[in-house]
């Protein structure tokens, strides 16, 4: 059993901000120490006294957790995995821990942009899932990391599980946020799935006509040599890695919302 460090002292949660939903966000954590204080402080500059930021630690080897645990904020619940799961099934295991209406990913490297928390929980008026654009620093993206979402496709289900089964559609989970309903068709994440979570989520609102995506930048995202990414994988490679997320699409469509 793995054992909690700094579980919120707000008990049972009461919203303080009546103005909004609850927000919860879901953090995995992996020998962060380089940046993960600057990312929690642009988090938690956003987040309403009601709101948590749930971080799961996946068994760094640096000082991340001592470095969140001085951070000394109740709105931080700090859970320290045991044994190393990967991002995949810490972000599984976050999600299933939220409490909040509204649930937000987030990377450990990264920064929020101000408004990102407002913006997007306004763009998910009428859907469940909102994705946006982001900026970056720090070094330079790829060709396929520098494509930016197009509010005109929002609507455009089929292209968009394609296109993001293809590669080229930027649905990354650190510009994510999505209703709390929505975790009920997400979880459990397939059990042959062992990358893309974001992708996973995409398709599943894509597959219930509930997406919007956000042109405006609501992060910026650290580009360095620890995210940057991989080339060089063979054919073989990519072929499972297209068939297991093949599988994943028809098993969003077995669990959307029937009509």
């Amino acid at each position: 059993m793995a054992a909690v460090i700094g579980v919120s002292s707000l008990g049972a949660r009461v919203r303080f901000d009546a103005d909004r939903p609850m927000v919860s966000v879901c953090m995995a954590a992996y020998n962060g120490a380089a940046f993960i204080v600057e990312q929690i402080s642009s988090i938690l500059a956003q987040l309403a006294e009601g709101d948590e930021l749930i971080v799961i630690d996946d068994c760094s080897q640096d000082e991340t957790v001592e470095l969140v645990q001085g951070i000394g904020d109740a709105r931080i619940r700090l859970i320290r995995s045991e044994r190393n799961n990967g991002y995949m099934r810490t972000f599984e295991r976050a999600i299933a821990l939220a409490e909040g209406d509204v649930i937000f990913l987030s990377d450990q490297d990264d920064v929020w942009l101000p408004g990102r928390v407002d913006r997007m929980i306004e763009a998910l008026d009428d859907v469940e899932l909102v994705v946006s654009n982001f900026g970056s620093f720090g070094g330079a993206l790829t060709a396929v990391q520098a494509r930016r979402l197009r509010a005109v496709d929002s609507t455009r289900w089929r292209r968009n599980i394609f296109w993001i089964w293809f590669g080229t559609r930027p649905y990354y989970g650190c510009c994510m946020a999505f209703r709390s309903d929505l975790r009920e068709r997400i979880l459990p994440f397939p059990s042959y799935l062992t990358e893309t979570h974001d992708q996973w989520l995409g398709y599943v609102a894509n597959a219930d006509h509930s997406v919007r995506h956000l042109e405006q930048d609501t992060i910026s995202r650290r580009i360095h040599d620890a995210n940057s990414s991989k080339t060089g994988r063979s054919l073989g490679t990519i072929l499972r890695a297209r068939i297991m997320t093949g599988r994943a699409i028809l098993e969003a469509f077995r669990r959307r919302v029937k009509a």
